[in-house]
């Protein structure tokens, strides 16, 4: 089975350029020019990504993405927008934006942003480290014999927390990796992180002036 994508982009020069790119890359593609034939095409169906415009004639894709992470916290959300500011990169990220793109942009490096998000997607794993349990495979992860409410982000990060368990992670490693974001800004991780400590998770460490540590 094909991965798929969907586009909600309402330049249709910009979204038959990307379709046809990941359609040469081997990925099936829909491209749709409002929210509400987006929204209603989920309720269909399921992508792996989505690409999200911000500026639609119909809405926002900042409220799209809320509302897709809230329905739908599997589908990968990369955002494209001419909105290259770092607040509105910051907003979208807290948002839950799995990746963030400014336009005018690069179809190569899009491409390459899309196939490494379903890179990531198709990876399993079972970790482990002390009392935390996570199954990639279902995308659950447990403190205890308590399940955890995790949305994808607060997953991919303590997922990366586990596979690299007793090493110091500066915070701009954790930035890049969990979010593609290289900037100085680092208030969406403090965030995710904060979250992860009411959880319960009390063995994830500050390293000041340098970053995080999840200890053994």
């Amino acid at each position: 089975m094909k991965d798929k994508v969907y586009i909600l982009e309402d330049d249709a020069s910009i979204s038959g350029l990307v379709k046809v790119a990941l359609e040469m890359n081997g990925v099936d593609c829909r491209a749709f020019a409002t929210c509400r034939e987006f929204m209603s095409a989920l309720g269909e169906g399921l992508p792996e990504v989505a690409l999200l415009d911000v500026m639609l004639p119909d809405g926002n894709g900042f409220e799209v993405l809320r509302s897709v992470k809230a329905k739908y916290p599997s589908v990968c959300c990369i955002m494209l927008s001419a909105l290259g500011k770092e607040e509105d990169k910051v907003n979208g990220l807290n948002l839950g934006a799995d990746d963030y793109v400014s336009k005018p942009f690069s179809v190569l490096e899009l491409t390459a942003r899309v196939n490494a998000a379903l890179r990531r997607l198709r990876r399993s794993s079972q970790l482990v480290c002390g009392e935390l349990r996570l199954d990639g495979d279902t995308m659950t992860a447990y403190l205890g014999e308590s399940k955890l409410d995790l949305n994808r982000k607060e997953f991919e990060l303590l997922k990366y927390f586990m596979e690299n368990a007793g090493r110091v992670l500066t915070r701009e490693t954790l930035l890049t990796e969990i979010w593609g974001y290289e900037a100085g800004e680092t208030r969406t991780l403090d965030n995710h992180v904060a979250r992860l400590r009411k959880m319960g998770i009390s063995n994830l460490e500050t390293v000041f002036g340098v970053g995080y540590k999840l200890n053994n």
